[in-house]
């Protein structure tokens, strides 16, 4: 039996659609690269130093860099719009996001990035990579999970009319405590306790200060591993982007601890990548890989590993959300203290 004319046109439409669509990714993959390269470029010319100090004119760049003027031109225009640059007028100024990008990434990931053939060619060059450093990024950056943590508060009901009032909340790996603070900022008699290197502890302190937790916020120095929390002293214990940088064994130690640190029947709260049922997407895989790269031996483990490890701990009513407000693609997993 022959196809009928509506049944050839509607293959041929389905050719073509699939044609487009592999063109568009094509086309994607390709701008993507070049941006990549207009924002080494700038960096490598100077032009992102420069825009970092004040806003130039393109002659005033072309002057002070040495640099062709026609390539300049063309070259400040793809920055325009990619967004790292501004232009207001005839002056050019480095965006926001620029300053942050320079502040905190200023090589674009390359360094962790260039590290990923030596690991897919000896595997055994993972022993040479420091964790401390990737605790030390997570403390950096961790500022940029504001709306996620105020997401997470949120959904712990942390201040609300059923929460416990005034929680002593102990954060294990505090980073740079975003996350505690905007559970404390909740309930105006949450004291919390922070436990991290002395670094970490710094930024984590800023953080406390930037929204007047004063006495509120008190602080161990220390290895969270090694640590001494105490038992069954806190209704809620926070572990912010610990569990996948860490071993099988560390991060179950380290979960064993915070549940002996909760009184009965508190919570712990652990946001965190997870891998769930769904096909992961690029900022997920990406955020698995990066762990992957930066870590001795950590991973990010299956929300079926992880439950596992929670019972393992003595918690439960174990429940896990998305965090939709996480442009880095977090989740959170509660729990609470079986102990009685």
């Amino acid at each position: 039996m022959n196809p009928s004319p509506e049944q050839v046109t509607a293959s041929q439409s389905a050719v073509r659609a699939a044609g487009d669509r592999t063109i568009e990714q094509y086309q994607n993959w390709m701008q993507t690269n070049a941006a990549a390269h207009l924002m080494r470029s700038a960096r490598q010319s100077g032009l992102t130093a420069r825009l970092r100090e004040k806003q130039h004119t393109l002659e005033e760049l072309c002057e002070s860099l040495s640099l062709q003027r026609e390539t300049t031109a063309l070259l400040l225009d793809a920055l325009v719009a990619i967004g790292l640059v501004e232009q207001y007028g005839e002056d050019f100024a480095l965006a926001r996001a620029g300053h942050l990008l320079c502040q905190y990434d200023d090589d674009l990931g390359d360094r962790r990035w260039e590290s990923l053939v030596g690991r897919l060619k000896a595997p055994e060059s993972a022993a040479s990579v420091d964790g401390a450093d990737y605790r030390a990024q997570i403390a950096a950056t961790q500022w940029i999970h504001t709306a996620a943590a105020m997401q997470a508060a949120e959904i712990l009901d942390i201040g609300g009319q059923d929460a416990c009032p005034g929680p002593k909340i102990l954060d294990l790996g505090c980073g740079s405590a975003v996350w505690s603070c905007a559970m404390a900022h909740r309930d105006a008699d949450a004291v919390i306790v922070a436990v991290d290197e002395p670094a970490a502890l710094q930024s984590a302190r800023s953080t406390a200060e930037s929204i007047g937790l004063g006495d509120r916020f008190k602080t161990i120095e220390s290895d969270p591993l090694a640590a001494t929390v105490g038992r069954q002293q806190f209704e809620l214990v926070v572990l912010a982007q610990m569990l996948s940088g860490y071993s099988d064994d560390q991060a179950a130690s380290l979960l064993e601890k915070a549940a002996a640190a909760l009184k009965p029947g508190g919570r712990i709260a652990v946001p965190d990548f997870y891998i769930g049922p769904g096909r992961a997407g690029l900022k997920e895989s990406l955020g698995r890989l990066s762990i992957h790269l930066a870590t001795p031996q950590g991973r990010v483990r299956d929300l079926r590993e992880c439950q596992g490890m929670f019972q393992a701990a003595g918690l439960g009513g174990i429940q896990f959300t998305y965090l939709a407000a996480s442009e880095a693609g977090l989740g959170m997993m509660v729990a609470e203290s079986m102990a009685k």
